[in-house]
């Protein structure tokens, strides 16, 4: 087997640390811009806290899967769904494998698996990760002050993990509650712009 030498180690993290960087489109409950290291951290996380929730599931895989799906945006930075194209979903491919070629190779046709794995969606473990990688969303702009949310956001957070948690009924529980804290914190929005009006008109 190729040697990991320590210097080669070294500099993958020295490159993929640009993760703990790179912010997302969404700030967390304190006010602060996410960033991509943490919500990886938080989709792995979710992934090893739900293991017995899923029945006949790879957990190791998925949790491999949640940890390294955004690699390539240490090099592309993150681009929110709703502007995300063809173009720039190959071109974060390409970042990938420049990421992966300065692994010893066993590792990088490992992780190259996993990454082909994850973009076929047809494995239950492929699935899980995917599903898990949109609620992770969902629940951080639920943490979010709705006044960082772009106008299309109050439907998009309805509807960006729906299909992806069908099959898997702990998915779909937790799909249906953050969309049920979606719709209270807009009721809740709705209710204090309705009051500030009605103070405005006095």
């Amino acid at each position: 087997m190729e040697k990991f030498e320590a210097a080669q180690f070294i500099a993958f993290l020295d490159r993929v640390e640009k993760l703990k960087s790179v912010p997302r489109h969404c700030v967390t409950s304190d006010g602060v811009q996410e960033n991509v290291a943490g919500h990886s951290w938080r989709t792995a996380l979710m992934a090893y806290l739900m293991k017995d929730e899923l029945g006949e599931i790879d957990i190791d895989k998925v949790i491999r899967m949640c940890l390294i799906h955004d690699l390539g945006e240490a090099v592309t930075g993150d681009i929110p769904t709703f502007l995300k194209n063809e173009e720039h979903e190959q071109v974060e491919k390409k970042a990938v494998d420049d990421l992966l070629s300065g692994l010893p190779e066993p590792l990088y046709r490992e992780l190259s698996e996993l990454f082909a794995e994850m973009e076929a969606q047809e494995t239950k473990e492929a699935k899980v990760y995917k599903a898990l990688d949109k609620l992770e969303a969902v629940i951080q702009h639920n943490e979010s002050d709705i006044s960082t949310w772009l106008p299309l956001e109050y439907e998009l957070q309805q509807t960006y993990a729906a299909k992806n948690v069908i099959g898997f009924p702990f998915l779909e529980s937790l799909q249906e509650q953050a969309v049920k804290k979606t719709k209270e914190k807009i009721a809740a929005q709705e209710a204090e712009d309705k009051a500030d009006g009605g103070r405005e008109n006095k």
